[in-house]
This record gives structure tokens, sequence and C-alpha cells, in this order.
């Protein structure tokens, strides 16, 4: 599927495309700026950017204080993205920020390396690492351009890796509490409750904190979780599981849960 083309470099450019074709690039023949430009935009919107991408690095290469050369820059980034060659778009794009700060068309370059990290999200159970790099990629976007015009889209974005990254904390979690590991356990729940605190796993969490507090015997540390969900999650139905988890424990923990060993409990720290 054909990606969306930067409107910000097209709309300044759209002149230059009429009646100009989309012969191969002679490298070692220097040829008109705008000629080699045209080229380039037209094999994009002809929808090979794998060929544009080279093209368009080649205006840069021939003429290299023209304006063009400066819209070719972010063009070959787009052109490597639209062909998901995401280590050379971030790659272009990081170049054309550091020789560009002042362009009008920074902030486009921010989003689009950060939808480079983006896209490449497969499975956030598997490899965290993408998930963080697309998440930490908007929140510079949207620090440095908070009026812009990507930033609701960011936001958005933003929202949903915490969420996958908050989701990933309460399966492997979850995995440590089925297998007693409470001391593990409750640092994943903990770091769900402290980072990820405007996802909707946080009032599963202290449900879950619940359970492995209960399990420990500490019942004061059940408590205060408790008093946590009811204050800030009363409608949630994990609360209502917990206010019921509280009232019938042993109704809801296996037995010999609340017989802990020395271990169990030095685990808890460490």
């Amino acid at each position: 599927m054909v990606k969306h083309i930067p409107l910000i470099v097209l709309a300044s450019t759209a002149l230059l495309v009429a009646g100009c074709s989309s012969t191969e690039v002679e490298e070692q023949v220097e040829r008109p700026v705008e000629q080699l430009y045209n080229e380039a935009l037209n094999t994009a919107l002809a929808g090979n950017a794998k060929k544009a991408a080279p093209k368009f690095e080649e205006v840069e290469r021939q003429h290299p204080y023209s304006s063009l050369a400066v819209r070719a820059q972010l063009m070959a980034a787009w052109a490597f993205y639209q062909d998901n060659n995401y280590p050379r778009a971030i790659a272009a794009l990081d170049r054309f920020v550091e020789l560009n700060p002042a362009d009008e068309r920074v902030e486009y370059a921010y989003y689009l390396k950060a939808l480079c990290y983006y896209e490449q999200i497969v499975d956030v159970q598997r490899d965290a690492e993408m998930t963080k790099l697309a998440m930490q990629a908007f929140e510079e976007l949207v620090r440095r351009f908070p009026d812009g015009d990507y930033f609701r889209d960011a936001t958005l974005k933003i929202d949903l890796t915490r969420s996958h990254l908050a989701g990933k904390e309460m399966a492997v979690g979850r995995f440590y509490l089925s297998k007693q590991h409470y001391g593990a356990a409750l640092r994943r729940f903990e770091n769900v409750v402290t980072d990820y605190d405007t996802t909707n796993q946080v009032p599963e969490a202290l449900y879950r904190m619940t359970e492995a507090y209960l399990s420990l015997g500490l019942a004061s540390e059940a408590n205060r979780v408790e008093e946590v969900a009811v204050y800030n999650y009363p409608k949630s139905i994990w609360t209502q599981r917990l206010l019921e988890l509280r009232a019938n424990p042993e109704r809801e923990l296996e037995a010999g849960w609340f017989e802990r060993t020395a271990e169990s409990v030095v685990n808890l720290f460490d």
C-alpha cells in the first residue's frame, strides 16, 4: 500500500511536475536541477519509491547549493520510508534536521522519523525496544511542536505505544504471579502504576498487586493499594474484584498462598 506523500513538499513543487520524463538518472552527466528533481518526483508519484530515492539523492549530489537540494533531501527520506527501508529513512531524516534546523519542513521530518519506528512495531510482547523508540520519537515531536500539524496524531500514537508497553509489563507480571514469584510480579505491576499511569492497565495492576501482597501475608500493603484503587478507579471492574478479594480472600486465592517461605519475602525486596 502506498503511504502518504508529504503535502508540504508537493504543494511547493507541483508546478515543476508537468511535462517531465521519468528516464533513468545519468549519474555521471550533470543535468539541470529542475530536470533531476522532476524526474525523481515523477518516479515517486508513479509509485516506484525504490528508484525515486537515489534520484532525489542525485539532485543534492549534483546541485548541493540549490534550494531544490533541500527538498530532495526530505523527499529521499520519504522515498526510503515508502520502500520500507526504515534505517536509511531515519539516517536521511536525522541528516535533514541537522543540516536544516530552521526549515519549515523540520516538523514533518520529526513526524516521519517517529512513523519509521512506529511501523516497525510487530510484537511488543517479544520485543518492546521499537515501541519505546516510537514513543520517544513522538514525545520529542510534541515537545518541539506543541501547536504543530502532527500534534494530535502524535499524541494518539503516544497513548497507543504507552498502552502497548504497559500491556507487556502486565503480561510478564501475570506470568510471575502464576509461578508464585511475587517479588518479581510486584515490580512489574508497580512499573505500570508508576510509569504508565495514564493507561487503562492501571486498575488491573492494582488488583494484581493486591493479590501478590495478600499472598505474601502483607495485609497493610494490600490495604494501601486498595485505598489507591478505590479513590482513583471506583467504577472499574478491577476495583470491584479487588473489594471482593479483600472481603473473601479465601475464595479468591489458592490454598496455601498465605504460607510464604522466607525466600519469597526476600524476593520482594530484590
